[in-house]
């Protein structure tokens, strides 16, 4: 049996569980995957808005006001 093919019996037979089950199954399933908590995911984007502010203050980047933002992409997009 491939892997696909067990995974679409695993994901059969987990359908006919109780919801309550379901949500536990689904919950070890996420904690199995590694995936970034909340607390990581904030700590990130709070890394990389200081790193745009510098980049901003430096002249590094080079921001581009709303308004010819939108003109291009109407221009490019035809809307």
């Amino acid at each position: 049996m491939t892997s696909l093919a067990m995974t679409n019996k695993i994901y059969e037979q987990a359908l006919d569980l109780p919801a309550d089950d379901r949500m536990v199954l689904i919950d070890k399933l996420l904690h199995s995957a590694n995936l970034p908590t909340q607390m990581e995911i904030d700590k990130l984007w709070a890394e990389e808005v200081e790193k745009r502010s510098k980049d901003i203050e430096s002249g590094k980047a080079k921001l581009i006001p709303g308004e010819e933002v939108f003109r291009k992409i109407r221009k490019r997009f035809g809307k």
